[in-house]
């Protein structure tokens, strides 16, 4: 059965374009150009992944974002942003706020579908091997795609789940922010840093006792980030 997409925004031609694309690439899209319809879908519908624009004329897309991550049953909902805006500042606030991507408007509908599978890959963990990888007090579970702090489930998006599951399958290393983005997010390099650097500022407010002095994911200075190793 092929994995249903839902697509927001209140640009009809940009909805067609999307929907075009996706559907040659074998997906089920569902449309919505208002946030209030989109929030119906997403409780009754439950697509696999939301595509969605910030500037809706009633719920915008940080509202939406917000009430999905809110919501037990939604919070894992892949949601990848579309934004008009040539500064990111406006995406970066989405992705804090638990967006797992986001794209640029104008763009290429090839990148979009490539974005889309990109994230479900996340979403559905991968083939991965059936375990479990522990550092200190953190635990990641590759089987049923869960993080807990000292027992306590910690939700995270598929995107953060990624990203995390990298850099503890590999403690230690310093990553560059390149290679986090190409390695953990599954596409190529954009000059993107701001984006990555938002993902793990999330995380650490998830699974840091103090994130503002993090002891699980450490700054490397002038490299990027890595893992701290088990003592």
């Amino acid at each position: 059965m092929s994995q249903r997409i839902l697509v927001v925004d209140d640009d009809k031609q940009i909805v067609r374009l999307v929907r075009s694309y996706l559907e040659q690439s074998n997906y089920q899209v569902l449309t919505a150009y208002d946030g209030e319809t989109a929030l119906r879908l997403i409780r009754s519908e439950r697509p696999d992944l939301v595509i969605l624009d910030l500037m809706l004329p009633d719920h915008d897309g940080w509202e939406i974002t917000r009430m999905v991550r809110s919501d037990p049953y939604l919070t894992q909902l892949p949601i990848i942003m579309l934004t008009a805006r040539t500064e990111d500042t406006d995406a970066i606030v989405g992705l804090e706020l638990g967006a797992d991507d986001y794209i640029a408007k104008p763009f290429n509908p090839r990148a979009v579908v490539a974005r889309v599978r990109a994230v479900l890959r996340r979403a559905m963990g991968g083939l991965v091997p059936l375990h479990l990888i522990q550092i200190a007090d953190l635990l990641l579970d590759l089987d049923r795609h869960t993080v807990t702090v000292d027992g306590r489930l910690v939700e995270v998006t598929p995107t953060e789940f990624a990203i995390l599951q990298l850099l503890m399958e590999n403690p230690g290393r310093a990553f560059t922010r390149v290679e986090l983005i190409e390695k953990g997010l599954d596409y190529s390099y954009t000059g993107s840093d701001r984006t990555l650097d938002s993902h793990i500022k999330n995380l650490r407010k998830k699974i840091e006792p103090n994130p503002a002095n993090p002891t699980y994911i450490q700054t490397v200075y002038g490299v990027g980030y890595r893992m701290r190793e088990e003592t």
